[in-house]
């Protein structure tokens, strides 16, 4: 099947939040005439974000100031994602959070001990309250031997004012204070595909993600079967997509164009 027709005969959305519907409390061209379409035919949609320095809630918020309405278990993050690979996939639960107090929140809720004086492993999250004190608690941690995660990989994120540094800094400073690379937990990895599956009950084949970046949103569908939508809307331009070795099937300027092609 082309993606064209993939798009339209998709059971399911996966939306990314960040330079896909909005930047900041600005949103993007079409994006509410998008979700209000898929709503009108009834398709599910998750949104789906590798920004863990929010807790979902949060993120459901913003989306219904903006004028989009959401429910808590409509909004997926990497912190969520990184919390279920715990609790389902290993014996951890107690960990250290390198995150914001909205993550570090976010762990406590789910049942994992955050204040452990000898936590099971260390996470690394999005955190703009980084200090080098959690800094040097979280390399202490991990020079003793404890399973390093993190809750994605991604580089930078997109502001108003432009590009900012993402979690991939912090990783940066464990790994080159320590030698240790941390298992990433959100896109591209399949731990967050499995859980947005699980959320929405669809396969990756008959599921749409649409979303700016090209090494997590992109990257993440070529490798499990989604069907990847860029939108040139946030980090990706056409200088970036020019370079990329693979394209994704379906290019287009925002989210508006994904609601015209699919009438």
């Amino acid at each position: 099947m082309d993606p064209l027709a993939r798009l339209r005969a998709a059971a399911a959305f996966l939306l990314d939040l960040d330079g896909t519907l909005y930047v900041d409390d600005d949103l993007l061209p079409g994006a509410r005439e998008l979700v209000e379409l898929l709503d009108g035919r009834g398709i599910p949609r998750l949104y789906l974000t590798n920004n863990s320095a929010a807790a979902a809630e949060d993120y459901r918020a913003r989306l219904a100031r903006l004028g989009i309405p959401a429910r808590r278990e409509d909004v997926l993050t990497s912190g969520d994602a990184t919390i279920a690979h715990l609790l389902a996939d290993t014996p951890h639960r107690s960990a250290y959070v390198v995150g914001t107090p909205a993550l570090v929140g976010a762990f406590s809720a789910a049942g994992i001990d955050v204040a452990a004086a000898d936590p099971d492993c260390v996470v690394v999250g999005f955190d703009t309250t980084v200090t080098y004190a959690k800094l040097e608690r979280a390399c202490r941690l991990l020079f003793a031997g404890k399973p390093f995660y993190a809750t994605h990989p991604d580089r930078t994120c997109i502001t108003r004012e432009g590009l900012v540094p993402d979690v991939a800094a912090i990783i940066a400073a464990c790994q080159a204070t320590t030698g240790r690379a941390p298992k990433i937990l959100g896109k591209p990895m399949p731990e967050m595909v499995a859980a947005a599956m699980a959320r929405l009950g669809t396969a990756p084949g008959a599921t749409v993600i649409v979303g700016d970046q090209l090494d997590t949103d992109m990257t993440m569908a070529a490798r499990s079967g989604l069907l990847g939508v860029l939108v040139l809307s946030g980090e990706t331009t056409p200088e970036r997509l020019a370079a990329w070795p693979d394209r994704p099937p379906l290019v287009v300027a925002n989210v508006g164009e994904v609601a015209a092609l699919l009438r």
